[in-house]
């Protein structure tokens, strides 16, 4: 049965004008100015040395885009990109329409995930009957092995391709200037990423947010978000193999299926 939970803890926002898509395909990962009416996409907004400040979804819209953000962090992405704006003719304002999601099945109105199609799909404003929580979306999206920004990274604290944009479709390296290029670009031409968010599963209550991952006596990370029995944990790829620990209780890591085997 196809599950649907409305997601009360994202927000949206509404760039519209001439220039709304040119003034977001400037400052995003992730490339605007060909993104059709209906087609969503997923980004974020850097801080110029290149850190994760907002991770966004991104809807075409006849009129403009729609940006979908973490709820508790739309009032400082309205600041930010009025800022940004100066003399772009577009108009930047929050937008009420509620924000959905689906899995476990097909839901009439849902647009497939951007990052893979495993999370389901999502859905901005209308009338959708929901028969799921938002901490079950939560449930699912650890199942799949997917990060979410807004809980794992600290703002302006983690690069990008740290959380995988790179490999959740979340980075367009063939596009123009955005805001964090130069940093971004050069982690992903040297090859030179030591740490990855991968999901870790445990008996019981998950560890406090930041504890320490072991291996051996080796610093192997540290625990994000998670719930019962499952977490992400930014890790070094140098440390997986053998037997980790989280004060003392053993952690198993894995590679999600859309993420390329080692």
């Amino acid at each position: 049965m196809t599950r649907i939970a409305r997601l009360d803890s994202r927000a949206l926002i509404s760039v519209t004008g001439d220039d709304a898509r040119p003034f977001l395909d400037n400052l995003l990962t992730q490339e605007v100015e060909t993104l059709a009416a209906g087609e969503l996409r997923f980004g974020a907004l850097l801080s110029p040395p290149g850190r994760l400040l907002f991770d966004l979804f991104i809807l075409g819209e006849a009129g403009g885009v729609l940006l979908d953000v973490a709820a508790d962090r739309r009032e400082a992405l309205l600041t930010r990109l009025s800022m940004y704006r100066l003399r772009a003719k577009a108009d930047i304002r929050a937008d009420d329409r509620p924000v959905f999601a689906a899995w476990d099945g097909e839901a009439e109105g849902f647009i497939i995930d951007p990052r893979t199609p495993d999370l389901g799909g999502r859905a901005y404003g209308g009338e959708h009957e929901t028969n799921a929580s938002e901490d079950d979306h939560k449930t699912h999206r650890l199942s799949v092995g997917v990060p979410d920004p807004a809980i794992d990274a600290p703002s302006d604290k983690t690069y990008p391709i740290e959380a995988n944009f790179d490999l959740l479709n979340g980075i367009d390296f063939h596009k123009g200037c955005f805001v964090g290029q130069e940093t971004t670009s050069r982690m992903k031409r040297r090859g030179a990423i030591r740490n990855r968010m991968l999901p870790i599963a445990f008996d019981g209550a998950p560890p406090p947010f930041g504890a320490e991952v072991l291996n051996g006596d080796l610093r192997a990370g540290e625990v994000l978000g998670g719930r019962e029995g499952a977490a992400m944990a930014l890790l070094r790829l140098d440390r997986l193999e053998g037997r980790l620990t989280v004060d003392g209780r053993p952690v198993t890591a894995r590679r999600p299926g859309w993420m390329p085997q080692a």
